[in-house]
């Protein structure tokens, strides 16, 4: 089965050693083959190395699109020592990553050190006093968790009506007589 990837107008993507260029319309390609493949949001320049986990990334990519991969392993093994000499909890990133990139499996190691990439610049804007993407996040979905939880809780009532509700045997009211 075929890859298909949709390529934006003037949108890249790296096919094995080659770059292909999208011209001005959105084109779709069926790529078959066992080749590496990068889109254009994936691959990460040497302009855009600004940290010590983006540097990692760098390194996994360059095994990923690499014939001979191994060759970078012990360029990766150092960083990621420094790495986590500074911030032991990337630990937890770096284990996932290193079952991938030791099974040969690089893409999968690329994808997990952009979450790696995430959780750095996240301790950065904790360390400068700011709130991190990330986390400001999961506080919004914290909130509508337990609003939806409040909104689901049952109502409150005798014993008898409880028990009614939770045994589906609800009866409705009965009307007042006047």
């Amino acid at each position: 089965m075929a890859l298909v990837i949709d390529l934006k107008p003037k949108e890249k993507v790296i096919v094995g050693d080659v770059v292909i260029t999208n011209d001005e319309q959105r084109t779709r390609l069926h790529i078959s083959g066992d080749a590496p493949i990068l889109r254009e949001k994936d691959i990460m320049t040497e302009q855009e190395l600004t940290s010590p986990c983006r540097n990692a990334y760098f390194i996994i990519q360059l095994m990923y699109l690499d014939k001979h991969p191994e060759q970078f392993h012990k360029q990766y093994f150092d960083i990621i020592h420094e790495i986590q000499d500074a911030a032991p909890s990337t630990s937890v990133y770096f284990m996932a990553i290193n079952d991938h990139i030791l099974a040969g499996n690089y893409y999968k190691a690329l994808k997990d050190a952009k979450k790696l990439i995430q959780y750095e610049q996240d301790l950065i804007s904790m360390a400068m006093g700011e709130q991190p993407a990330e986390i400001s996040g999961l506080r919004k979905q914290e909130k509508v968790e337990t609003s939806i939880e409040k909104n689901m809780s049952p109502k409150k009532g005798t014993k008898r009506e409880t028990e009614n509700r939770e045994s589906g045997t609800a009866k409705s009211p009965k009307k007042q007589e006047a």
